[in-house]
């Protein structure tokens, strides 16, 4: 019988990918290099990048080239304007993102069970379903977990979908930017916006039966910023139906301060339909609020519950994204069952 030779090996008290896992520590990384390749990510600028983290410019451009140093890679490159990662800074800052991310729901966590709460929610979402959707969420989680605190912040999507990626928010009601890749994204529809246009009490147009786009360019208008959906679906109804776009214009992405400038003013406003029945109805001053009866409709791209791809959602914010998902289905069964 041959005789077989055993061979034994003396393992390391460490694994492999353990000693690969420190020693990026041991060279001498810090959680300031995991933030400022974040922010350098986000900003695509090295002076706006130190700006963000409150350092000086020749502080920023140091700590890229020490993180370059312990990583043995360029991580930068200049471009036409700024700078812009390479491959290894894209994976460095992806990677970076997330780590951050748990250390921030570490701390989460921790203070709810310190104060016994049932942990925090960061919400962004669009304006229509602020009222439609969040409002009544925030209703069932205050009635039901009491403990459970919820921010909401309302932006537009190109605004909200940056914030998302940078761990801002644990999920938006928004739309994906035609700019951003949307595989970084879980996009599930759920609801198509429409807007109207709001006018003053005692406007000259508030007493017209019907009033059609020719009836509005010689108005002073407020408007969303340039480039925003709502924004361009009403020029491209003036142009479509080959009427000049209005000349007067104020660009606010307030909500407040377009109300005011309407109250103000012979100004017309486009906004969100949800948002202009809510302001007509209670009383006080954002009563004096109209609503014209137009001929035509304002439908806008429908919007989407988004999270990140790779990035579970902390309890307390699953439990809001499914009573938010819940009632989507109820006010459009159509769409939230896609």
């Amino acid at each position: 019988m041959q005789n077989i030779k055993h061979t034994s090996f003396d393992l390391p008290e460490t694994t492999n990918q353990e000693q690969l896992d420190t020693g990026l520590l041991r060279a001498g990384l810090k959680l300031s290099h995991l933030r400022m390749i974040v922010a350098i990510d986000d900003h695509r600028q090295i002076s706006a990048a130190a700006e963000a983290l409150s350092i000086s410019q020749p502080a920023a451009s140091r700590m890229l080239a020490e993180m370059e140093g312990i990583l043995d890679a360029q991580l930068c490159e200049r471009a036409s304007r700024g700078v812009q990662l390479t491959q290894f800074g894209r994976a460095f800052a992806r990677r970076a993102r997330t780590i951050l991310l748990e250390l921030h729901e570490v701390d989460r966590e921790i203070s709810a069970l310190k104060s016994g709460a049932g942990g925090t929610v960061f919400l962004g979402t669009v304006t229509a379903p602020a009222i439609s959707l969040a409002v009544p969420a925030i209703q069932q989680v205050s009635a039901a977990y009491p403990g459970i605190e919820v921010n909401v912040r309302i932006e537009t999507s190109n605004v909200l979908a940056r914030e998302l990626l940078s761990a801002r928010h644990d999920f938006i009601i928004a739309r994906v930017p035609d700019d951003l890749d949307p595989r970084l994204f879980n996009v599930q529809e759920i609801g198509i916006e429409k807007a109207c246009l709001i006018v003053r009490r005692g406007h000259p147009l508030a007493e017209k039966p019907v009033v059609s786009l020719a009836d509005l360019p010689s108005y002073d208008w407020v408007f969303q910023p340039p480039g925003t959906l709502l924004r361009r679906r009403v020029e491209e109804l003036f142009i479509a139906a080959g009427v000049p776009l209005p000349a007067t214009v104020v660009n606010t992405a307030s909500l407040l301060l377009t109300v005011a400038l309407v109250c103000s003013s012979n100004a017309v406003a486009p906004i969100a339909r949800d948002m202009a029945e809510f302001v007509t109805g209670k009383g006080g001053g954002p009563s004096e609020v109209r609503i014209l009866n137009t001929n035509f409709d304002i439908d806008i791209k429908p919007y989407s519950l988004i999270s990140v791809k790779g990035r579970a959602l902390p309890p307390s914010a699953k439990l809001f994204y499914d009573l938010i998902l819940q009632r989507a289905r109820m006010l459009f069964p159509d769409r939230a069952e896609r």
